[in-house]
């Protein structure tokens, strides 16, 4: 009894994930919100909650850096930041 198995007649082309991963940062570019984020998560004993104000600010360094295409624009807001956009709006005095 022998079992035929035949890998090559599918061909499978690998696609990356929409969300969740991006290109390294080469050029080191946001590497200075990295650090600082990494930072505040050793001073809260890796408790990622208390430094999505960092999180927010490297993932928008990473936006921004269009020329190496470190990551897709995307509204803050589907990213799971939307109460920290609207604590920066209150906080900003009206004019």
């Amino acid at each position: 009894m022998s079992t035929a198995m035949n890998f090559g007649s599918k061909s499978f082309t690998p696609r990356p994930p929409d969300k969740g991963a991006f290109p390294l940062d080469h050029f080191g570019e946001c590497s200075a919100f990295k650090e600082r984020f990494m930072e505040c998560l050793r001073h809260s004993g890796y408790e990622s909650a208390a430094c999505r104000q960092s999180a927010m600010a490297y993932l928008e360094c990473r936006m921004d850096r269009r020329r190496e295409q470190l990551m897709a624009n995307e509204p803050l807001e589907k990213l799971g930041f939307k109460d920290l956009i609207n604590e920066k709006s209150e906080e900003k005095p009206e004019k």
